[in-house]
């Protein structure tokens, strides 16, 4: 019988779940891996490793919870959507399905709950993204379970959609074939706010999905975690067109002549609200939600994070030039 601790990950065969499964292994735990799909799950997990232990399941069907959370030292739920589709709501992905995770956890003694929020998230949030994902941190919170929670930004790595998409963007294979683009925002001149507001373009501060796993995986065995939320980002801050000129820069093949190009937020939320409102939401590739924060920085300080989990993320391009040849 394995004397390993054991670690319950939901969402584990996700971009993050299998990084933080791998993580995990490599500090030493056991892991057992809930999965919708098991013949996936055994594509991207290591499932030869005789310390991973796959579920098939539904994280709101509270028998699988209960299977997946028995024996367990500790919880990681990373599920999460960032666009809702039929059958999958935010309330259901964001909420619901914390609290049959936590009620699973606590019946089955858990000593730990790690959950994965976001940044910007808050009950007045821009979108219902952010406010599905605070109603979410509120489960855990009341949970009765020692809770950590995380809110990363922009997590980049050669599995992560975003990044796939920028390279397919760089590289002229995907639309809008002719720039690359980003979502800018207005902001009205104080000294004359009856004038002309300007575009400015946001920032953000990526943070290596490695990093990410090591800091959940860390906070587990350490006491000082527990209750506290952590900011997850890089320590290198971009704007948004510095950030596709250096992934069209960095990726073989790229179509050199592409350059960033902004497209208002606001102007493109109001578009996406009207598609939805008709029955054409498929046909654009971003809900309102996603354009209203796509508007607003993604940066914070990391000051809480290094102090309590050593918590020390590479900056972007250094970490970008690592696997850039793969993307």
């Amino acid at each position: 019988m394995s004397t390993h601790k054991t670690v319950a990950v939901a969402g584990s065969t996700g971009f993050v779940g299998r990084e933080v499964v791998r993580r995990l292994l490599a500090d030493g735990y056991a892991v057992r891996a809930l999965a919708r799909d098991r013949s996936k799950a055994g594509e991207v997990l290591p499932a030869a490793d005789q310390r991973v232990e796959i579920v098939s399941g539904d994280a709101t069907d509270p028998a699988c919870a209960a299977d997946l959370l028995r024996g367990c030292e500790a919880c990681i739920n990373l599920i999460g959507i960032i666009r809702e589709t039929p059958g999958v709501s935010f309330e259901r992905a964001h909420v619901r399905t914390v609290q049959v995770l936590a009620f699973a956890a606590r019946e089955a003694r858990c000593r730990r709950f790690l959950q994965m929020s976001a940044l910007g998230v808050g009950h007045d949030g821009i979108g219902e993204y952010q406010r599905s994902k605070w109603n979410g941190e509120q489960v855990v919170r009341s949970s009765g379970i020692p809770w950590t929670i995380f809110r990363p930004g922009l997590i980049h790595g050669p599995g992560g959609a975003f990044m796939q998409l920028a390279a397919s963007w760089a590289s002229g294979e995907s639309a809008p074939w002719f720039f690359l683009p980003y979502f800018s925002r207005r902001v009205p001149d104080a000294v004359c706010p009856l004038g002309t507001a300007p575009e400015v373009d946001p920032v953000v501060a990526p943070v290596a999905v490695e990093d990410v796993a090591r800091a959940f995986s860390k906070a587990i065995g350490v006491s000082e975690a527990i209750g506290e939320i952590y900011n997850l980002v890089g320590p290198e801050t971009l704007a948004w067109p510095d950030l596709l000129r250096l992934v069209r820069d960095s990726i073989p093949d790229a179509n050199h002549g592409l350059v960033p190009w902004g497209i208002p937020g606001d102007m493109a939320a109001v578009a996406a609200r009207v598609a939805g409102a008709i029955g054409l939401g498929w046909a654009v590739p971003f809900d309102e939600g996603m354009a209203r924060m796509g508007m607003e920085d993604s940066t914070a300080s990391l000051d809480k994070a290094r102090l309590d989990l050593d918590f020390d993320p590479r900056p972007f391009s250094s970490a970008l030039a690592l696997y850039a040849s793969r993307l």
